[in-house]
């Protein structure tokens, strides 16, 4: 497994998990995208969602598992995942991009309409992307969630930015 060799898991194996949307779902809108890959005590995830959209089948240790046809990637759920696991990932964004949202636990914060560089699970550097969103509200308990448009045919490699620094 990547998760203990390097540190993250990899696509192919992310995409065997019960957390990873569909091809047909991702062509449809805003899903969320759980990579919470380690089986831990632990649901907020399923407490946060209004639309029953995330579930943990079994004991409260097993991964959480979206429900794609319920799941309307409001991303309410992004920052109350303690692990850090949660994005949305719209590949309808646009004609040529995607957006993704992630949590951003960070200072300084993103500002929107920068230019930044958008990063893999590794955190290298895969293409460049655009801050169109960034929400910091109560509800989201000291939690920012940043939302970037990338190349389209980046949706599912991109899950952070690089952090900028201090001038």
């Amino acid at each position: 497994m990547a998760l203990l060799k390097n540190g993250y898991i990899s696509l192919s194996e992310l995409k065997n998990e019960k957390g990873y949307p569909s091809e047909e779902r991702f062509n449809e809108g805003p899903v969320a995208v759980i990579e919470c890959i380690q089986e831990i005590p632990c649901n907020p995830c399923v407490e946060a969602c209004d639309f029953g959209a995330i579930e943990i089948e079994g004991p409260i240790t097993d991964k959480p598992k979206i429900i794609e046809d319920k799941c309307i990637g409001c991303g309410k759920c992004i920052a109350k995942c303690p692990g850090l696991a949660i994005f949305v990932v719209d590949k309808t964004h646009s004609e040529s991009f995607a957006s993704v949202s992630f949590p951003y636990e960070f200072l300084p914060l993103p500002d929107k309409g920068m230019e930044v560089e958008a990063v893999n699970r590794e955190g290298k550097v895969v293409c460049q992307g655009e801050v169109i969103r960034v929400i910091n509200n109560k509800e989201f308990d000291r939690t920012p969630v940043v939302t970037i448009k990338i190349p389209e045919d980046k949706f599912d490699v991109v899950r952070g930015i690089k952090r900028r620094k201090e001038k």
